[in-house]
Formats: structure tokens, sequence, C-alpha cells
């Protein structure tokens, strides 16, 4: 039944008008190879994947992707992933995309078509979580009835002008549950947040609201904190003692992150003829 396409390309444009819609008259038609087997392998990564399973609905799957910002090529890989999660385990897929701007998330959320505008062939229609639609959650109660999605809300809303008391909310909501509970949310909530502003207030906030947990994130953070005010211990320690400090030394002491090399450096500063001898043998 097929063959007569391939015998007659132009077939089909006329046959459109038939079907109800308008096909335009092509100036050219290829015959392309039917054989869709991918010869070499093909890498493809869905960020998340999980299977649902309901007593009402039977099981469905759901692939997560973060969505930083528009990316035009997005939308056919979006359209891929469900399309081969389909084939592959005969379930219901569906798409939802996570985005941390308003803009982003509009775009990402527009169904997009894989054929011509007169047949939509395939339509992909992803769910779109973003600041426009989640909660803002600026109250500890709140947030500790459900600290998955008070981290959620606060990684979305990262540019929110509000973000300083969502993230004031959370700290103090995850002082009041266990450790294993706290951690991850802890964790997430930091690679979340990035490299925007508010990741240095949720850094500071662990500090102090959370400093009795011992997180990979919080050990980082105390670090830092301890590296910062033995940093401007020795800086102190120069000045009083009337030593020059010249920029180059001043930016490698305040860069320094170790505490125990800080603190190397702070004992020898008390008898170092000079502000660079501090760095003796290193």
């Amino acid at each position: 039944m097929h063959r007569i396409f391939q015998h007659d390309p132009g077939l089909f444009s006329r046959l459109s008008g038939l079907l109800g819609f308008s096909l335009p008259t092509p100036v050219d038609v290829t015959v392309l190879p039917t054989d869709l087997t991918e010869v070499s392998p093909v890498e493809r990564r869905v960020d998340t994947l999980l299977r649902l399973d309901s007593a009402e609905d039977g099981s469905l799957l759901l692939a997560i992707e973060a969505q930083g910002k528009k990316d035009l090529a997005k939308p056919a890989s979006w359209a891929y992933y469900t399309a081969y999660l389909w084939t592959k385990y005969r379930l219901p897929t569906a798409l939802l995309v996570v985005c941390q701007d308003r803009a982003t998330a509009e775009w990402a959320g527009r169904p997009v078509t894989s054929g011509p505008r007169s047949m939509p062939t395939l339509t992909l229609r992803p769910v779109v979580v973003g600041p426009h639609n989640m909660p803002v959650i600026t109250d500890p109660a709140e947030a500790r009835a459900d600290l998955a999605l008070a981290t959620l809300s606060a990684i979305t809303h990262a540019g929110d002008p509000d973000i300083g008391a969502i993230l004031k909310a959370l700290s103090s909501a995850l002082r009041d549950v266990p450790e294993n509970v706290a951690d991850p949310m802890i964790e997430f909530t930091a690679q979340g947040l990035g490299n925007r502003p508010a990741n240095e207030l949720w850094r500071t906030l662990v500090a102090v609201d959370l400093s009795f947990y011992r997180s990979y994130i919080s050990e980082e953070i105390r670090d830092e904190g301890r590296a910062q005010g033995r940093a401007e211990d020795l800086l102190i320690v120069l000045e009083q003692r009337g030593l020059d400090v010249p920029d180059g030394v001043r930016e490698r002491i305040t860069g320094c992150v170790d505490p125990d090399t800080l603190r190397r450096w702070l004992t020898r500063a008390v008898t170092a003829p000079a502000a660079e001898d501090i760095f003796d043998d290193e």
C-alpha cells in the first residue's frame, strides 16, 4: 500500500486536500532510506526517570529534566526521550521540566509539534514547574509540613526578591528534623541555587542555623567560615606589626580556603620580618 508513494512522491501533497488540510506542492522530493536502526550507539540521558504505580491508574513513567535556559534543540530531544521510553516500556510517559526563571518556564511549556502546521503528528506538551506556579513558602511551619516541596520552592524561586525569607523558613524548619532527613535538603538546596547570590545566603544560614549538623555541605561551609576568620586574623597581625602587605600577598591570604594552611601562616606572621616571609618553604 505504501509503495505507490515511492513511485509518485508528490502524491501526498495532492492527497492532502482530500484529507482536510492543504500541503504546498513540493518543488523537489527525495526518497530516503527506510532503515531507522541506529548503527552506532548514541548516548542520551534524561536527568531523572521514575516509574509511578498506583491502584487507580496503573503505572506511568515520569521523565524529569532541569532546564536553566532556553535551548532550541531541547524539544526534539524531549520528544525522543518520551517516544523512546513509551516504546521501550509500553507505559504512558510524561515529561516534567523544572525551571528557575519565568521566561524559560514559559518557553519550555509551549506545545511543540514534529509535523507541519497542518499535520501536527506528534505534539510534545511538557508539564513545567517554575517560579510562576510554585508556592512561595516563608512560614517555617509550612516548610516543615513538606520539606521536599519547600526545598523545591526555594530552588525554583532562587531569583525571587523573597528568596531570603524563603531560605530562612527552610533553614528554620530543618532545625527540628533528624540529621539524615535534613542533610539531603541542605545539599539539594545548595546545588540547586548554583552560583546565584542566594547560595551565599544559604551557606550563611546553614553555618548559623544548622551548625550542629555534620553534612558534607555544612562541613564545607564551616571550613570556609574558619578560613575567612583566620585570613582576617592573619592580615590584622601583619598590619599591627607595621609590615607592608602587597596586593599579591593579600590576595593569596584571602584566596586560601584551607584553615590549617592559614593557621601555619598565622604562626609565622608573629615573627616574620616581611609579609612575604610567611610563605617560606611553600
